[in-house]
């Protein structure tokens, strides 16, 4: 066996190794030992040792030139770090390495070429800095990576590079703000042999949701060719989200996918020893129209992803990359996650728009945060420094080298990239809304224009023309008491559920489809159904939307079962009471296609809406896609904690019709556990509650829509504000739907705005015995208070 002194092999190292070869190359060797037999794939490879970073200053006599340089350097001055940082880096990449270290070297790099068939392998070349990926920062992107470098004359030349990285203008300006001193930090060089990712596809995972922190999901990235483009935010990757608790029982509970446009990959140069060794090439439209990885590779990685959050015992950051060559999977970097790890989750930070307004553009939000100021648009680094304090930066891509200024942005827009690209994570960690892969706001927004960038509204975010207010709220959770009534949300945005659930909450009691449909789908189901027989223009402005699912259809099922998943995920294992479609005609006929299939009503409110719709001849293949989607989040999710709830329900009959249905198509009461209750918004639900009750699992009292056909009025006319849910009838209607319900031992709630507008309306239910009252997120920290006063008066 190979003796080395400055070279350990991944097979000799392990997570105690960190002083020694920094964060990455240890974590790289402990999953190559540790988790191979867990069939969790590592490429082989080794790293350099601190000692031979150390010796190679030394012998250049570089280590006293470098710290004068340092010392003398003040950060602020962009133009002075620039000129220091290139400095420091010609005099390490003009160095010489010492023989005894280059012979170790080549001699690590020929075990690999005999492991390699005696083929001169082509490796990666990355740093590991002793203080890298350390739990309390990220160094994200502070160094260089190399790849398809072969032979050993090309390997020694990009192991300077390597060791010169240590000193980017972004590395000396995050050790300074760090507190590390500069000349007590090694770089260790990891080789590590190359996966075929050019061929094949590559990404970025984290084992918790990069937004909202939310611990129990995978967030997965994935683009054609090498990881880089992914980690540098060169594109707009494809995102999948699984969530975990369920993955480990054998279900596939993909509950997001989202399509990235994937315009370039990177691969091998044909030539890699007189150029770079790899080059950018445009990808295949048929290509970046499907997803660039298959369902089972994106549980595979989950699978995997949850193997080494196990084994480190804490939220991680993963690079993976799929071999084109062979379809196989490997893990090449593993770090911990350093944004949302060290946040304190008894603290709950809400930021909301007092005001909405004309939306300029929209991308992917990063962060939870509202920015506004006066546009800057940056496209070279060479001009960071014409950013001034407060302004939003706009730019085609940030990447690391941007960090020294971004600090002082109110705001980040970028063209491209993707949520888990370096920057990203870097504007996350600086507390910086930024939203990613626009696509053109730096041909769409002025410079000196003045917006506002919003992070605030789920997983899109917006950039508004103007500078709107808003409002910052802070809360204490640890101190909230919890009241006997139970506290539930009202949900329609998927991609705020993960946040919300770290409210005090009992579950969902109200989650709407019509926010899916109108968001994520935007496609009268109808059009979806009788794709063939429309129009060429409709038919291609419908296929741009369904790019990467199988067929229109599957279309349909997948986004509404993704939207529905997210929210049942974000709350499991408590209940998540799903609505099916309550649109009116007015309404479907906005969506694409729509008004091919709406009749036009005079009163829309009281027409074809609810669940007259499920059974009538016209619909019924419509709604069967709703029963697919939610049978779908409940057996191949596995998601068992979604309940069903059937709004608008006329009669008893009408009610066993919408039940036959619904168990024709696998949504069978009891069945697995199957819960379906009924909203109570018609004075006849609760004057016949027992009748009702016969059959379903209880009530959802809408207060709204009981106090408009209980006292005759339009509630959307400002001219009847006058009469409200306080008036007595509505008294009696509610009571006599809550003692029916306790009377049978069933589900009794309510979720309409009644008990948010009308604090004596909440005393009167929680006297009455109402088991849970849905809330809007924004309103159940102050209605807490108000359920657990009313629950004191009446005790006493």
């Amino acid at each position: 066996m190979e003796s080395f002194k400055y070279i350990k092999p991944f097979s000799e190292l392990g997570i105690h190794d960190v002083p020694s070869v920094g964060g990455k190359n240890a974590s790289l060797g402990e999953m190559f030992r540790e988790l191979s037999a867990e069939n969790v794939r590592v490429p082989n490879g080794f790293a350099t040792v601190s000692e031979a970073y150390f010796e190679y200053l030394d012998h250049n006599n570089l280590r006293e030139k470098i710290s004068h340089e340092l010392d003398a350097l003040d950060i602020t001055d962009v133009q002075a770090l620039a000129t220091t940082g290139a400095k420091i880096r010609g005099w390490i990449i003009d160095g010489e390495i010492p023989e005894h270290i280059a012979d170790e070297i080549n001699r690590a790099y020929e075990l690999l070429k005999q492991d390699n068939k005696g083929v001169e392998p082509d490796v990666a070349v990355r740093s590991s800095a002793t203080a890298e990926d350390l739990p309390d920062a990220s160094f994200a992107g502070q160094q260089e990576t190399y790849l398809n470098i072969q032979g050993t004359e090309q390997l020694q030349r990009t192991c300077k590079r390597v060791l010169a990285s240590l000193f980017t203008d972004r590395a000396i300006t995050y050790r300074v703000h760090k507190g590390f001193d500069h000349m007590s930090i090694a770089l260790s060089i990891g080789v590590q042999k190359m996966v075929r990712s050019d061929l094949g596809a590559s990404g970025v995972m984290f084992t918790l949701d990069t937004e909202s922190g939310f611990r129990d999901v995978v967030m997965i990235t994935a683009a054609y060719g090498l990881g880089e483009n992914v980690v540098q935010g060169a594109v707009n990757p494809d995102e999948f989200l699984v969530y975990k608790n369920t993955l480990e029982n054998n279900q596939r509970p993909i509950i997001r996918r989202h399509l990235g446009s994937k315009s370039i990959k990177m691969i091998y140069s044909k030539d890699n020893v007189t150029a770079e060794a790899t080059t950018n090439v445009e990808v295949r439209k048929q290509d970046r129209e499907r997803f660039s990885i298959s369902d089972d590779e994106v549980l595979q990685l989950a699978r995997y992803a949850l193997t080494i959050e196990k084994h480190y015992d804490r939220p991680m950051d993963i690079e993976w990359a799929k071999d084109g060559q062979t379809g196989e999977l490997f893990i090449v970097q593993a770090r911990p996650e350093t944004v949302h790890a060290n946040m304190d989750s008894a603290t709950h930070v809400s930021f909301k728009l007092r005001q909405s307004g004309n939306v300029l553009i929209q991308g992917k939000s990063v962060g939870s945060k509202i920015g506004t100021g006066k546009v800057r648009t940056i496209l070279d680094a060479s001009h960071m420094k014409e950013l001034q304090a407060g302004e939003v930066l706009v730019t085609d891509m940030t990447d690391p080298d941007w960090e020294p200024v971004m600090k002082i942005a109110s705001a980040i827009v970028t063209n491209r990239g993707g949520r888990v690209c370096h920057a990203a994570i870097i504007a996350r960690e600086l507390g910086i809304p930024a939203i990613v892969g626009t696509g053109s706001a730096t041909e769409t927004l002025s410079d000196g224009q003045e917006v506002t960038v919003s992070c605030a509204e789920g997983e899109t975010g917006n950039v508004y023309e103007g500078i709107l207010g808003y409002d910052i709220e802070e809360f204490d959770l640890s101190s909230i008491p919890r009241p006997k009534t139970k506290i539930m949300l009202i949900a329609g945005n998927p991609g705020r559920a993960m946040e919300f659930s770290k409210l005090p909450n009992d579950g969902v009691g109200l989650a709407r489809l019509e926010f899916i449909i109108s968001n994520a789908i935007g496609i009268h189901p109808h059009a979806l159904l009788e794709f063939d027989s429309l129009e060429p223009e409709l038919q291609q402005e419908i296929q741009q939307r369904i790019a990467g699912y199988a067929s229109p259809t599957d279309f349909y099922i997948e986004r509404l079962a993704e939207g529905i998943g997210t929210i049942a995920a974000a709350f499991f294992p408590k209940p998540v009471i799903v609505r099916m479609s309550d649109f009116k005609s007015n309404e479907y006929a906005q969506l694409l296609g729509g008004n091919l299939y709406e009749p036009r009503e005079e009163n829309p409110m009281l027409g074809f809406r609810g669940a007259s719709r499920y059974h009538a001849k016209q619909f019924a293949d419509c709604f069967s896609l709703e029963c697919e989607a939610v049978k779908k989040v409940r057996n191949t999710m596995g998601l068992t904690n979604l309940q069903a709830m059937i709004p608008f329900v006329r009669t008893v009959e009408e009610e066993l019709q919408v039940l036959e249905i619904m168990a024709q198509h696998g949504l069978k009461r009891g069945e697995n556990g199957l819960k379906i209750n009924l909203m109570c918004e018609i004075p006849s639900n609760a004057l016949l509650a027992d009748q009702f009750l016969e059959h379903c699992d209880g009530f959802s009292i809408g207060s709204n829509d009981l106090t408009q056909l209980t006292l005759g009025v339009d509630r959307d006319s400002g001219l009847l504000s006058q009469f409200d849910e306080r008036d007595p009838a509505l008294a009696v209607l509610m009571s006599m739907a809550i003692d029916a319900c306790n009377k049978q031992g069933k589900y009794i709630g309510i979720c309409g705005q009644a008990p948010s507008d009308f604090p004596e309306i909440t005393q009167w239910l929680v006297e009455k015995g109402i088991q849970s009252i849905a809330l809007n997120p924004d309103s159940v920290l102050k209605m807490t208070n108000i359920v657990l006063e009313a629950e004191n008066n009446a005790g006493s």
